[in-house]
């Protein structure tokens, strides 16, 4: 797990190098001061030396800004070194879910990525400038004070040797309860921005069904969670004060208690003044880096849990990856599934596709229907690789579309899938999207073939009309036309429509399909529709049920020798009857 974080720091390393090598100097000028001090009480107050007093002064004075000067270094340095390696983990994360397949993405939820993203690289960065900051510091300040504290009284030290087992001891019981607390608080975060994403995006259905209150209770519950296992881990935390007061004057009383003892019997031979001022600063100085590295160990113990959730996205590869030798150039938009089978789960026993055979030619207009739940949206998913089938074979242009480049595949395939989506930006910038070298001449075409040029040039602001975030200032029937829009300045041999003229009428639905076979004749068209009247001129009808191919023909075939069909067409025709 280390080894893959450690990958993100790249550039950052060397502020990463610096940043323990400035503490290191700050903890060695701060060991000196109290040994400066102890010269100066013994050797220039009590025996009188000003000189000695100047000069120590200036040693004293001279350590004390080197020591501020290294540790505003190393802080600088810190700050950088994790600040960086947040932006390059971010980074990092962020690129290898733009590399995840459909699969891959299904396995993680968006709330989840979400805070792996923002909350989770957060607390790894924060462990990691304390990892290389303080870190350093702790175990430096703790050894060395205790060093120099036994070298000057052994006896003393004896003080440190009942004092830190008791902290030691306390401080791991702490952590070891806080730990798991914080790995439940993570999971339950995931739950909370699901929470919020949902209603954000789903804001006027919410509205619409007047369950702002039932929302409320939702987000409270798990709101809740949060603060009652935060609070559990604070209450917690808050016993490290008590436990560290103790410490500190346990080891006040027994050094003041024991030194003046040692130095009355020993008339200041084994301990002197200066030596005894000295101990009380090393004993601060110990008991504070335990404190500090109990710190650390905490701020460690959170970050794990972030910091396996960020591996488990890093280490997670792609189940759609290029062949050694990829085809880069696709002959032509001819589709061919040979026995291919399906299951999002990788199980026979749950295959959503089974026994799908069927030959397309390319520039053909191929419709598919069929219930909810038939697969026909898993179906054309194979044809861009956005899944692998689990059996058989899926050939485009006569190649298996695993032997092609990804991006040269998905170039040539441009689909308008059921959730239409526009970002946030002008409609030329959205539509763009399909070829960002177009002139705006092509924007204009393409928008002519899918019948939104007329309601774009009614805007304002035309083509430069902004889009808010998620398309929420045009309706359904514009969004749908605008997506194809953009599917078609791809250029592609393939163009796939799954269920996108849902919400667009009936005639604006036939002059979009006049509009592809007079303008975009070469192109292979696969359309999924709920509605007969959408696919009856097509080449050829696939009736999907179960699962299956359950007929394939032309409209006239289907009526007399596919039941499922007629049936759709007789509830569609006889409903049009009524309304008539």
């Amino acid at each position: 797990m280390v080894k893959k974080l450690s990958q993100s720091i790249r550039e950052y390393k060397k502020y990463a190098i610096l940043t323990p090598i400035c503490v290191a100097a700050e903890v060695i000028l701060e060991i000196i001061i109290p040994l400066l001090m102890a010269n100066l009480i013994d050797d220039g107050i009590y025996g009188g030396e000003m000189n000695m007093v100047y000069k120590i002064g200036l040693e004293l004075i001279l350590c004390a800004v080197l020591s501020l000067i290294f540790g505003m270094l190393s802080g600088k340095f810190a700050a950088k070194a994790s600040s960086g390696f947040a932006k390059n983990l971010r980074k990092d994360l962020y690129y290898k879910v733009q590399d995840f397949s459909f699969t891959n993405i299904d396995s993680f939820s968006t709330s989840s990525l979400v805070t792996r993203l923002t909350t989770d690289v957060t607390n790894v960065q924060n462990a990691f400038q304390m990892i290389i900051r303080i870190a350093v510091r702790t175990p430096l300040m703790l050894i060395t004070s205790l060093f120099f504290a036994i070298s000057i009284s052994p006896r003393l030290s004896m003080v440190f040797l009942v004092i830190i087992p008791i902290l030691a001891i306390g401080l791991y019981l702490i952590i070891t309860k806080v730990h798991p607390i914080m790995k439940r608080v993570f999971r339950t975060y995931d739950d909370l921005n699901n929470v919020v994403e949902e209603n954000v995006a789903g804001i006027r259905v919410v509205k619409s069904f007047v369950i702002e209150e039932k929302e409320k209770k939702k987000f409270g519950k798990v709101s809740k969670s949060i603060f009652d296992d935060f609070s559990k881990a604070e209450k917690l935390m808050a016993l490290t004060s008590p436990l560290m007061q103790f410490a500190i004057y346990f080891c006040i009383l027994a050094i003041s208690w024991f030194g003046a003892k040692i130095i009355i019997e020993s008339g200041m031979t084994e301990l002197t003044t200066g030596e005894l001022m000295t101990m009380f600063t090393y004993s601060i100085q110990i008991l504070s880096s335990l404190m500090m590295l109990s710190m650390v160990m905490v701020m460690i113990a959170i970050s794990k849990s972030s910091a396996e959730r960020i591996v488990e996205v890093l280490n997670t590869e792609s189940d759609i990856k290029d062949p050694k030798k990829p085809i880069t150039e696709v002959k032509d938009g001819s589709i061919e599934f040979k026995n291919v089978a399906f299951s999002y789960v990788n199980s026979k026993k749950k295959e959503c596709l089974k026994n799908i055979n069927v030959s397309i030619k390319s520039g053909e207009t191929v419709g598919i229907i069929g219930g909810t739940g038939s697969g026909k949206s898993s179906l054309v998913n194979l044809i861009p690789r956005l899944y692998d089938v689990t059996e058989g074979e899926l050939l485009i242009g006569g190649e298996n579309v695993k032997k092609y480049h990804i991006e040269t595949l998905r170039n040539e395939v441009s689909c308008v899938l059921q959730k239409n989506v526009l970002f946030s930006g002008t409609i030329t910038e959205n539509i763009k999207w399909g070829d960002e070298n177009a002139s705006d001449e092509d924007v204009k075409r393409v928008c002519k073939l899918a019948q939104a040029d007329e309601f774009v040039s009614q805007f304002p602001n035309g083509y430069d009309t902004y889009i808010e975030e998620g398309g929420t200032n045009v309706s359904g029937g514009q969004k749908q036309r605008l997506c194809i829009a953009r599917a078609l300045l791809k250029h592609p041999k393939i163009l796939i429509l799954d269920d996108s003229t849902s919400a667009v009428d009936t005639k604006t639905d036939s002059l979009i399909r006049k509009a592809f076979k007079e303008e975009i004749p070469n192109t292979t068209k696969i359309i999924i529709a709920q509605r007969i009247s959408s696919v009856e001129d097509c080449d050829k009808i696939i009736v999907m049920d179960k699962g299956t191919i359950n007929g394939i023909g032309t409209h006239e075939e289907l009526l007399k020798n596919n039941e499922i069909y007629r049936e759709v067409y007789e509830s569609q025709t006889k409903g049009g009857d009524d309304n008539e």
